[in-house]
């Protein structure tokens, strides 16, 4: 009966959690919550960036390829190759992975079907159903600079939640939100692909699933209402991330160029490189304190040029109808508009 019931509360609240996810009502194929306890061994993909598209009420994934992204839901409907369907399902570990190259070059071989150019497609989050998303802090130290504050000498941790996700193309409404001073923060975001429970630096790496562009966008006078972020970090919309998500093997996270552009105006540019805590060091730090799972995400910090570090009579805060993209190298454009 215990076991029963634990069932039905956690399917409760994976349902609770898709109906107020402010995702316009998607939802991921049922098939691909489950795994996770295979997740901690299998082999993680090399070599591929994915993509999550929005089609028919539902979350699918897309590869990117040299003839656009491949819609992996419609080949393997048709080709059946034993491939899976959603980036929940890869950062599982459930299907066959070695079946997506052979679907990419069944597709190829088809023609163009199977392929949406990629200024057409319409993409969700490059990770969809995160058990956690966990920000950092004051981790670039020009931003800690520009801000006032000292060098951290542990990382500081807070959270968003699955309702703040948000995709390359989506709007944040901030004339619905009781604030005014919104901010931008463009962040690499660390995926991850292996369960990971006290791990050392070293071996962080071996957790890494790959990356992608994000913005851990905020609303500054909520943020400084009390002492926790929270409230300021957390509204619906306000974690933009993808469109795509790059396996670790193609990206060294603590070397890329970063950058942030409103209105077409360059306002952050920076490299991770000037992060105080790096990519492994955040992975063991972490997980000494949590378990990491499969698809958990971590922004890592923003670098300096946000508008909360410039003087007082400097600052205009982000207003409706503004325009925002991030773009980190080799992780590709994130760009969304305030309404």
């Amino acid at each position: 009966m215990k076991n029963d019931r634990r069932t039905f509360l956690k399917t409760a609240a994976l349902a609770g959690a898709a109906a107020t996810s402010g995702l316009g009502g998607l939802t991921t194929p049922a098939a691909a919550r489950t795994g996770a306890a295979r997740a901690g061994t299998q082999q993680l993909p090399k070599g591929m960036t994915f993509a999550t598209l929005r089609q028919g009420g539902e979350y699918g994934l897309g590869i990117r390829t040299e003839r656009g992204v491949l819609d992996v839901v419609k080949a393997e409907s048709e080709l059946s190759e034993g491939a899976p369907t959603t980036i929940n399902a890869v950062l599982e570990g459930e299907g066959d992975m070695a079946a997506l190259a052979r679907l990419i070059d069944k597709a190829r071989a088809a023609g163009e079907r199977f392929f949406v150019p990629e200024n057409a497609a319409e993409f969700g989050p490059c990770v969809t159903d995160p058990e956690k998303i966990i920000c950092i802090g004051l981790n670039y130290r020009k931003h800690a600079a520009e801000t006032g504050n000292p060098v951290p000498t542990l990382p500081i941790l807070f959270n968003k939640f699955n309702s703040a996700l948000n995709h390359h193309g989506g709007t944040i409404a901030v004339s619905k939100e009781p604030a005014e001073k919104f901010d931008y923060e463009a962040e690499l975001v660390i995926v991850i692909g292996r369960e990971a429970r006290n791990v050392s630096e070293e071996e962080a790496p071996n957790y890494i699933f790959g990356y992608a562009t994000g913005n851990d966008f905020t609303a500054r006078d909520l943020q400084s209402r009390t002492s926790q972020w929270m409230i300021g970090k957390s509204g619906d919309g306000w974690a933009p991330l993808g469109p795509w998500l790059v396996t670790a093997d193609q990206v060294d996270g603590d070397n890329l160029k970063i950058e942030l552009k409103v209105n077409g105006e360059t306002r952050q540019s920076s490299n991770t490189s000037d992060m105080v805590f790096g990519c492994k060091k955040l992975v063991s730090y972490i997980s000494k304190h949590m378990t990491l799972k499969p698809g958990d995400i971590i922004f890592t910090g923003t670098p300096e040029g946000v508008i909360s570090g410039m003087p007082k009579d400097k600052q205009v805060w982000l207003k409706a109808g503004d325009k925002v993209t991030t773009s980190i190298e080799k992780l590709g454009e994130l760009y969304f508009q305030l309404t």
